[in-house]
């Protein structure tokens, strides 16, 4: 029997039982969708969030309080521990401690309610030296950065995240505007690019000179090593020499924190290269267990193609004893069977990829709506590999039925009734 005619029978087969091949197809179709779906979903945000972190410069580096955890070696969040202090970044800016070290941003953080004339808006508030502009790639869409003599002078200034200022005083020029932070007066002197989000959002975060934020806004705390901080920003001179300025990082704050040989660190040093690792990390960690998700809709898909080969065995035991007294060989009936389970999960396939196609152009429309865009695409590579699924899972399916139908007796196969 040709596998052109193998076809045909199956799909006659097929549309003779419209809604019960419907019903079948379902797990299939399911389980393709969520596959072609989620999968490439987590392919774009994976993407975007590579980009953001490319446009924050491949030579930063991030020191913050803690030792490393068990989470793939991230720190603990900002003020989780209160081991990093100024004196620390000093240290670090200083050439002759640091020499692969360009430059240096120490940073605390602090929340807080800002009003703009009939605006009032929750906040996150960063304590920032000036050279954490440059550090951290920030691009000014007005304005100016906080300065030094801002910094030493302990001004009330601040400069907005562009969503920020986008809520406090719309579309409105914010600088040499008033505002107020937790009841103290500021003056908008710049308003930054929109940089979307890596740690925290960026666009809704202002920034103000840290030894403001330290003096008005924050209980300034100090310890024996100094003023405490949250984090520090560093900028080796190139990427060549990020593993030289990660190692005098930690030889200048173990030296300084008195951590003798064999005891673990109390801070933590990542570079880009490093989080950007365990991001694909958490993103393949995600992508399997959305695939192993999708896989249990595939395999109840299976398990519903057997059910209905099995009953179409039951069916056509006459036809397929009639077939094999005029002379149709096992292979034939098996092949026969084999066409029909590819073809029911080759269907439910093809279905479940343009749902999964509708789903992932719904799914940008929502988040673009939000004010995230992205862009998704469906790679040739998932479609492959969830059709090829389908198709194999179908055949595996179908390979008992398509046996116990060639293994009938003809004789006794055309006294069914």
């Amino acid at each position: 029997m040709k596998l052109r005619d193998c076809l045909t029978t199956a799909l006659n087969t097929l549309f003779s039982h419209k809604l019960r091949s419907i019903l079948t197809m379902l797990g299939i179709l399911i389980g393709v969708s969520a596959v072609i779906s989620m999968v490439s979903l987590v392919r774009a945000e994976q993407a975007m969030v590579r980009e953001s972190f490319e446009s924050l410069g491949t030579n930063l580096i991030y020191v913050v309080p803690g030792a490393s955890s068990a989470m793939m070696g991230m720190g603990g969040p900002l003020g989780s521990a209160q081991t990093l202090t100024l004196e620390d970044a000093e240290a670090i800016a200083s050439s002759r401690n640091a020499p692969s070290v360009a430059m240096v941003a120490p940073m605390i953080q602090t929340s807080g309610q800002i009003v703009a004339g009939g605006e009032n808006v929750g906040a996150r508030i960063a304590g920032v030296t000036p050279e954490y502009q440059w550090v951290n790639n920030l691009t000014l869409a007005e304005g100016s950065f906080i300065t030094k003599p801002d910094y030493r002078g302990r001004s009330r200034v601040v400069v907005l995240g562009s969503q920020l200022a986008e809520d406090l005083f719309g579309l409105r020029n914010p600088v040499g505007q008033a505002l107020r932070i937790d009841g103290r007066q500021f003056r908008v002197i710049g308003v930054l690019e929109s940089k979307g989000t890596v740690f925290g959002n960026e666009d809704l975060m202002a920034y103000a000179p840290l030894s403001t934020v330290q003096s008005t806004l924050t209980v300034q705390r100090t310890s024996s090593k100094g003023h405490t901080i949250q984090a520090i920003s560093v900028q080796a001179r190139s990427k060549e020499e990020i593993d030289s300025a990660k190692w005098e990082i930690s030889n200048i704050l173990r030296q300084r924190h008195h951590i003798r040989e064999g005891e673990k660190d109390d801070f933590t040093v990542m570079d880009m290269g490093s989080l950007l690792r365990i991001a694909d990390q958490m993103y393949g960690i995600g992508q399997l267990l959305m695939g192993a998700i999708a896989g249990i809709s595939l395999l109840v898909g299976g398990i519903g193609i057997m059910n209905i080969m099995l009953v179409s065995v039951t069916e056509r035991t006459r036809e397929i004893g009639l077939r094999k007294a005029v002379g149709a060989k096992r292979r034939d009936i098996l092949t026969q069977f084999l066409t029909e389970s590819a073809v029911l999960s080759l269907c439910g396939g093809a279905m479940g990829v343009a749902l999964g196609w509708v789903i992932v152009k719904i799914a940008t429309v929502v988040v673009a709506n939000m004010g995230f865009p992205f862009l998704v695409t469906i790679s040739g590579d998932i479609v492959a590999l969830a059709v090829g699924v389908s198709i194999f899972i179908g055949l595996i399916s179908g390979l008992y039925p398509a046996v116990r139908a060639a293994r009938l007796n003809p004789i006794e196969a055309l006294r069914h009734e």
